[in-house]
């Protein structure tokens, strides 16, 4: 069974939820509007979790058996970067505009791989969608988005993401992403995001103090390897899919 994580918003309430199988106690700290402190409730397989009445927006942090206070692994938004607290976002509320798009079919596709930074001065989500025009003349139908997990700094290549659920900041976040997604559509241009899944950036890069989320068993260019197959496994490959 899949276990969400995260911070899950529904119908006025919000319920956080996090992987620490070998913590002794984790705390929910909500910053905003009002600063809170509530411990959270351990359930099996060391998922702790707490339901509270939070709404899009807030900023949450964890604290781990009493230590410094780390964003959420799976935040979906960190609206000050990946050292700052993580955002609660109401994916419900997006108004999608793409109901009657049909994906273009893989052999008919003319890719064009795009670096959201560097795309254009401005640097955004929201600049590439004004520029869509442009490839489209050329007869690119289809954009290949380079990783855009949340980084360290405001450009970067996103090889070296540190939370993997939240989109970066700097382009734009969670929205402006679906914004693209939609302006995309609208001109019959199809999207894929580039992702990493077998390695995350070292700075902003708390996971390790939550649980066992690497192990030693290999070694990568980027030092231990993240844990599919070793003790704990489980939650790690749960956390990704």
């Amino acid at each position: 069974m899949i276990r969400e994580v995260g911070a899950i918003y529904r119908n006025g309430r919000c319920r956080f939820t996090v992987w620490a199988p070998a913590a002794r106690s984790v705390e929910l700290i909500i910053l905003s509007p009002k600063e809170t402190v509530t411990v959270m409730e351990p359930g099996r397989d060391g998922y702790w979790s707490k339901e509270e009445e939070a709404l899009p927006g807030t900023r949450y942090l964890y604290r781990i058996n009493g230590q410094s206070p780390r964003p959420d692994p799976a935040s979906f938004y960190q609206p000050e970067g990946v050292h700052g607290p993580s955002g609660v976002v109401d994916h419900s509320d997006f108004k999608w505009t793409d109901s009657g798009w049909s994906n273009i079919p893989l052999a008919r596709m003319i890719v064009y791989e795009l670096h959201t930074a560097t795309f254009t001065p401005v640097g955004t989500f929201a600049a590439c969608a004004e520029r869509l025009p442009d490839l489209a003349a050329f007869g690119i139908n289809t954009i290949e988005i380079m990783p855009v997990a949340q980084f360290p700094g405001s450009r970067n290549w996103g090889y070296d993401g540190a939370c993997p659920f939240a989109v970066q900041n700097s382009y734009g976040g969670p929205n402006g992403l679906k914004e693209l997604v939609n302006a995309c559509h609208r001109m019959g241009i199809a999207i894929i995001l580039d992702v990493v899944y077998n390695h995350l950036g070292p700075e902003g890069n708390y996971l390790s103090e939550y649980a066992p989320y690497f192990t030693s068993k290999y070694q990568t260019p980027w030092g231990d390897a993240v844990n599919f197959d070793d003790a704990y496994s489980d939650g790690v490959r749960n956390y990704f899919i």
